[in-house]
């Protein structure tokens, strides 16, 4: 039985999910940038619901939508935006991304998604892990058409992804006129290679804000930067 994850304001029940809270998430939805003209959201490939009730807790946004295509992991997330204290700002859409956005008509003021991606090279007997795991569940290209697509004016879109597909993620955002405008590189430990970017694009081109998080020094000595960046959402930091 897979325990819950409490945080300081809210909880995720992740027993149905395939893909469990994760570093990524919590780092992407305490990182991204929440402006307070943003009153719309969207989370692409909930999982458990972790970033969209993380945006909840730190905006005032009136309308929190997630997508989600496995049925066991939307029901899930459903129920963890109900037991939550922004329930009835939150609301979560069984369906492909892909589906989603030939169907509907709104725009968004921020698009964030923590998608699926090769953290292997080969896949596992768990279909429901490869599928929340693998890129060709959600093409990077069908992201960033999809999110263009999706994106108020001032809109913003933010994602974390793989360092090595950086310069990938930014020729195909151009392609669709979307262009970055900060860039946070991760690191495990100072000695680490760059793991992971997140990263923020928007429709205007401007000078990238660039910079690095490291997230430990040793195992479980964490960084003032991470702690300071997690402290509102994990009980211990």
């Amino acid at each position: 039985m897979t325990k819950p994850f409490v945080f300081k304001d809210f909880t995720i029940h992740q027993d149905r999910c395939a893909m469990k809270v994760g570093t990524d998430g919590v780092l992407l939805g305490a990182w991204v940038p929440i402006s307070s003209t943003v009153s719309s959201i969207l989370d692409i490939g909930a999982g458990t619901g972790v970033i969209a009730l993380m945006t909840a807790q730190r905006s005032q946004a009136e309308v929190i939508d997630a997508i989600e295509i496995d049925a066991d992991t939307y029901e899930q997330a459903v129920e963890n935006f109900e037991m939550s204290a922004w329930g009835d700002r939150l609301f979560c859409y069984h369906a492909s991304f892909q589906e989603f956005v030939t169907e509907i008509d709104d725009q968004y003021d921020l698009i964030i998604s923590n998608p699926p991606f090769y953290v292997e090279d080969y896949k596992t007997s768990d279909t429901k892990r490869d599928m929340a795991r693998f890129e060709d569940a959600l093409p990077f290209e069908h992201l960033l058409v999809g999110a263009s697509r999706l994106l108020s004016d001032k809109g913003r879109f933010a994602v974390i992804i793989p360092y090595k597909e950086e310069s990938r993620i930014i020729d195909i955002a151009t392609q669709v006129t979307l262009f970055p405008q900060k860039i946070t590189r991760v690191k495990g430990t100072p000695v680490s290679g760059i793991k992971r970017s997140l990263m923020l694009f928007g429709r205007d081109q401007m000078d990238i804000e660039v910079d690095e998080l490291i997230i430990e020094t040793k195992r479980h000595q964490y960084t003032d930067a991470y702690m300071n960046l997690t402290k509102a959402f994990y009980l211990k930091m």
